[in-house]
C-alpha cells in the first residue's frame, strides 16, 4: 500500500497551484462579484492543457491519470472553486463521455475543440420536474428520418449559457403506455435551430461559473448525434455522474483547504486578551478537527481516482468520497467563519465567498441523500 503520489502528481500539483494563485487568485473576488464567464481565465487554462486533462492525447488531450485530474480540479477550486467547477463538467462530463462512448466521427469532431478550448462542453440531464429521479426526465427526442426532434427543457445547466455543445438526455419512447421509457444521450451543438439557453442563474455562490436553463422546441439534430446507441442514455448518465464525482469530491476538498489555510493564518494573526487567539484551546481543536476532516476527504478522494485508474468499479468509493467531502467541506468553511468572528461575514475576507461556495457541493452530482442511496444499495449487493 502506497499513499505516496508519483514524482509527476507533485510537479502536477506544484504547476496547477501556481498557475491558480498567479492566474486565478488576483481575480477571485472580481469573479465573484461580476458572476461572468471567466473567458480570459479559461483559455489560459486551455493553454496549459487543462480543458483536455480526461482527453487522449491523440485528440489533442493531455490525458491525465485520474489521481492528477482530482490534484488539478482541487487546485484549482482551491482559488476558485467556480472554475473547478466549470473544469470538470467540461472534462468529466462532456469529453470524457464522448472518448469513451463516441465513434471515431464523433471524438474527431468534438475532442480536439473541447481540449483547445474552442468550445465549452455541458452536461443537461436534470429538469424542472426531474433532479434525484432522473428516470423521470420529460425531454424527449423522436426520430424523424435522419433525425431526432427533441422537444423539453433543462435546468441549472453549468456552463449552459456558453456550451459549444451539450451533452443531452432525452427519452426515445417506442410505446405511449412506457411508465419508465428508454433514455438516449445526444450531443446538440450551440446554434442548432430549436436550441436557445435561458437567461444566466443569479446563483448566491460559484459565480465564477455560469448556469442555466436549456430550451429545445421542435430542435433537429442529425442521428449522427446519438451518443452510443439508443436507450443507451441511463446507463451512460450514470457512468458519467460516477466519473464526475470524483471532480466534485476534488472541489471540496480544495475548497475545504483554503478555508482552512485562511483560518489558520488568521488565528495567528488574531489577539484577543494580549494573544493570539490561535493560543486558546478552542481555537486549536477546531483547527485540529478542520485538518483531520481535510485529509481524511481527500483520502477517499484518491482512493476512488485510483480504483477507477485500475479499471475498477468505483461506484460506492466515490459516493462515499462525495458524501464525505461535500459534508465536511461545509463544516470546515463554517469554522473558519466562526473563527473570523464578524469579520468572516464580510466580503473583505475570502471565507464569505467559500461559505457561499460550499453549500452546492451537498446538492449537485447527486444530493447526499442521493450518495447515502447508492452506496446504501452497494453494500446491499454485496
Amino acid at each position: 500500500m502506497d499513499f505516496e503520489l508519483t514524482e509527476e502528481q507533485e510537479l502536477i500539483r506544484s504547476t496547477v497551484r501556481e498557475f491558480a494563485e498567479t492566474v486565478l487568485a488576483p481575480r477571485a473576488r472580481e469573479m465573484d462579484e461580476k458572476a461572468e464567464f471567466p473567458w480570459e481565465e479559461i483559455k489560459k487554462m486551455a493553454e496549459q492543457g487543462y480543458l483536455g486533462a480526461q482527453i487522449p492525447k491523440e485528440y489533442g488531450g493531455s490525458e491525465l491519470d485520474t489521481v492528477s485530474y482530482a490534484i488539478l480540479i482541487e487546485e484549482i477550486s482551491r482559488v476558485v472553486c467556480g472554475i473547478g467547477l466549470t473544469l470538470q463538467i467540461h472534462n468529466s462530463a462532456c469529453a470524457q463521455p464522448i472518448a469513451q462512448y463516441g465513434t471515431e466521427e464523433q471524438k474527431e469532431k468534438f475532442l480536439p475543440r473541447l481540449a483547445k478550448g474552442e468550445i465549452i462542453g455541458a452536461f443537461a440531464l436534470t429538469e424542472p420536474g426531474a433532479g434525484s429521479d432522473a428516470q423521470s426526465i420529460r425531454t424527449t427526442a423522436v426520430p424523424d428520418g435522419d433525425e431526432y426532434v427533441l422537444n423539453g427543457s433543462k435546468i441549472f445547466i453549468t456552463s449552459g449559457p456558453v456550451a459549444g455543445v451539450a451533452l443531452v438526455f432525452a427519452a426515445t419512447p417506442t410505446s405511449e403506455e412506457e411508465k419508465r421509457k428508454p433514455i438516449s444521450a445526444f450531443l446538440v451543438e450551440k446554434g442548432t435551430p430549436g436550441f436557445t439557453a435561458g437567461p444566466k442563474e443569479d446563483k448566491m455562490g460559484m459565480r465564477a461559473a455560469v448556469n442555466s436553463e436549456l430550451i429545445f422546441d421542435n430542435c433537429r439534430i442529425p442521428k449522427e448525434n446519438l451518443l452510443g446507441k439508443e436507450g443507451d442514455g441511463f446507463r451512460i448518465a450514470m457512468a458519467t455522474l460516477d466519473s464526475a464525482r470524483i471532480g466534485a469530491s476534488a472541489q471540496a476538498v480544495g475548497l475545504a483547504q483554503a478555508a482552512f489555510e485562511e483560518a489558520l493564518k488568521y488565528s495567528m494573526e488574531r489577539e484577543q486578551f494580549n494573544r493570539p487567539i490561535a493560543k486558546f484551546q478552542a481555537i486549536q481543536f477546531m483547527l485540529a478537527e478542520m485538518a483531520t476532516q481535510i485529509e481524511s476527504a481527500r483520502l477517499l478522494t484518491y482512493r476512488a481516482a485510483f480504483l477507477k485508474d485500475k479499471g475498477v468499479r468505483f461506484t460506492k468509493e466515490v459516493a462515499m468520497a462525495k458524501l464525505y467531502s461535500s459534508k465536511i467541506c461545509t463544516q470546515v468553511v463554517s469554522n473558519a467563519v466562526q473563527i473570523h468572528g464578524g469579520y468572516g461575514y464580510m466580503k473583505d475576507y475570502p471565507v464569505e465567498r467559500y461559505y457561499r461556495d460550499a453549500k452546492v457541493l451537498e446538492i449537485y452530482e447527486g444530493t447526499s441523500e442521493v450518495q447515502r442511496m447508492v452506496i446504501a444499495n452497494q453494500l446491499l449487493k454485496s
